[in-house]
């Protein structure tokens, strides 16, 4: 049975049987169903959304960023991860790094020294090419349509894009291209991206070799170098996308699935398991007992994180014993029911190491669970001469202390904010569906608390998608919880005296927590229910 709650959603979910896209933009949308219509998967459709979201909100997302995606394989009820993420130049190493280093001991988040790799381009291809029935270039046809016509700015798309030309394009080489005479389009003004357009045909004409060995890699090298920074043609060259194993934990009679570090999705994965050792459904929903029992969970969680999340490759983190049912009995035990602890630390297990999200699910039942990012907003505002498109900054995210194994590194890829999940039927493997929340360090926390509305509270995607949400703003174990507005005020009152650090946020800064899609998919009847966040622009919507 679906439960309500008196935070009411304005939509209803969406229910369709053939196929469904939910992104944060409706013209995204249009194309991933344009792809599904022609017969293509749903590997097929995200990588048209994914391109669509690079044309029509480029605030969060481009092929200058990174993917990370979890794909459900009807055929053999099979998950499968995907990391195209970057690693840092093999020329910038940690004293190179700590020369241009501020006094809190981080890189200025804009600095070329933060651009790695860029992986999307080569995410896209993977995806294409192992789950796809079309041709990589067929999936980005209704992208280049947008880019070279031209669409109309979104309203949230547009106040962002603003933040963005102010904080990032006024200063960044060639910022220019992606602004209108200098200033952000408005909403409902039609934005052209001829460069993006070129970018984008070049890549359906001659592959990923043209991005990361041809003309578009020499036009990177160029203008990172240009500004400062070490990318060199050799680092591009070197890039691979990585189909990796993904991880899991049991809650409650679901699978839930995300993918491995260099991703933060461990995060969600640990505070679930905390979770499942209470009774969270005797609770209402917004009460202070349980949104403490939940934050305190994660800041647990995000001790264990903020060490072992590291590349795989040079850091690997004890993944069987961190997501033991055991581990969490012991992390659990260190939770106070009565009282915040703003001081915990990462446990030591024995070894036995700015966003767009979407969600697709084809008429056969394969899903993706889809995230495509710059990191934060346009990433370093840095474009490539006459390809309309800007490179990410996640290389802000490596530590600059020697002893962390999230250090810089020549060749190293840094902890990665970015995660997409998948819910599957624990017993029998079925799909239920592919979820996410992105923004920052808020999406282990909305895949949190998306997954209790749905799996402890029945509800369906949307209305669990339209519960204000909470946000441990920095995604460290003693961080400011800022609450957003639709929590009760007598609620906030009470776990400030618990000992809470409490924000209350409303308007716009409620894009603070996230914006999230969720599918799901009735295993008897193959009925899918969508919802997409109302913190974004965007639609969940079936054909």
């Amino acid at each position: 049975m679906m439960t309500t709650f008196s935070f009411s959603s304005r939509r209803s979910p969406v229910m369709g049987h053939r196929g469904m896209v939910a992104t944060s933009q409706p013209l995204a949308v249009a194309a991933g169903l344009e792809i599904l219509s022609r017969g293509g998967t749903a590997a097929d459709a995200a990588v048209a959304a994914a391109a669509a979201l690079n044309v029509t909100e480029p605030t969060s997302t481009g092929i200058g960023g990174d993917v990370f995606a979890l794909y459900y394989e009807a055929a053999t009820g099979k998950v499968h991860a995907l990391n195209a993420s970057g690693s840092a130049p093999r020329s910038l190493t940690l004293e190179r790094a700590l020369q241009t280093a501020r006094p809190d001991g981080t890189l200025p988040p804009f600095h070329p020294y933060t651009v790695t790799v860029p992986g999307a381009c080569s995410g896209w291809a993977a995806l294409s090419e192992r789950f796809g029935r079309l041709a990589l270039g067929d999936a980005l046809e209704p992208a280049i349509r947008l880019a070279e016509a031209g669409f109309p700015v979104a309203p949230l798309t547009a106040y962002f894009w603003e933040r963005g030309a102010a904080r990032q394009l006024a200063q960044a080489l060639n910022g220019r291209e992606l602004t209108i005479q200098g200033r952000a389009p408005r909403a409902g003004e039609i934005f052209r991206n001829p460069g993006l357009a070129r970018t984008l045909r070049a890549v359906a004409e001659g592959g990923t070799d043209v991005f990361y060995r041809g003309e578009i890699a020499r036009a990177i090298v160029e203008v990172v170098q240009s500004a400062g920074g070490c990318l060199a043609l050799e680092d591009l060259a070197a890039h691979r996308a990585e189909w990796v194993h993904p991880i899991s934990t049991v809650y409650r009679g679901y699978r839930v699935w995300e993918c491995p570090p260099n991703g933060q999705g461990m995060a969600a994965l640990l505070a679930l398991n905390i979770l499942e050792g209470f009774d969270l459904v005797s609770l209402p929903p917004f009460s202070a007992e349980r949104l403490h029992l939940m934050a305190e969970a994660l800041r647990l969680a995000f001790a264990d994180a903020r060490w072992y999340v590291a590349d795989p490759r040079t850091n690997p983190a004890p993944l069987e014993t961190l997501l033991s049912k055991e581990y969490a009995a012991r992390r659990r035990a260190l939770l106070n029911p009565q009282r915040a602890v703003l001081d915990q630390q990462r446990g030591a297990p024995t070894a036995s190491s700015d966003t767009v999200y979407l969600a697709v699910v084809d008429g056969e039942g394969n899903a993706c669970s889809f995230i495509n990012s710059n990191y934060m907003g346009f990433g370093t505002g840095i474009v490539p001469r006459g390809w309309g498109f800007t490179l990410q900054n996640r290389g802000h995210n490596f530590s600059l202390d020697p002893q962390h194994p999230n250090v810089i590194a020549p060749g190293k890829r840094p902890y990665h904010t970015i995660i997409p999940a998948m819910l599957t039927h624990a017993e029998s493997g079925a799909l239920w569906g592919p979820f996410g929340v992105m923004g920052g360090f808020m999406q282990p926390q909305g895949h949190v608390q998306v997954a209790v509305s749905l799996i402890d509270d029945g509800l369906d995607p949307q209305a669990a998608l339209d519960r204000p949400r909470f946000c441990i703003t920095d995604g460290t174990p003693g961080g400011v919880l800022a609450l957003e507005e639709g929590i009760p005020v007598e609620v906030m009152a009470r776990l400030a005296e618990m000992g809470h650090p409490v924000r209350p946020v409303s308007g716009m800064g409620r894009s603070l927590f996230g914006r999230g899609q969720v599918i799901l998919r009735d295993p008897q009847s193959g009925v899918l229910t969508g919802g997409s966040d109302p913190r974004a622009d965007g639609c969940a919507m079936t054909y």
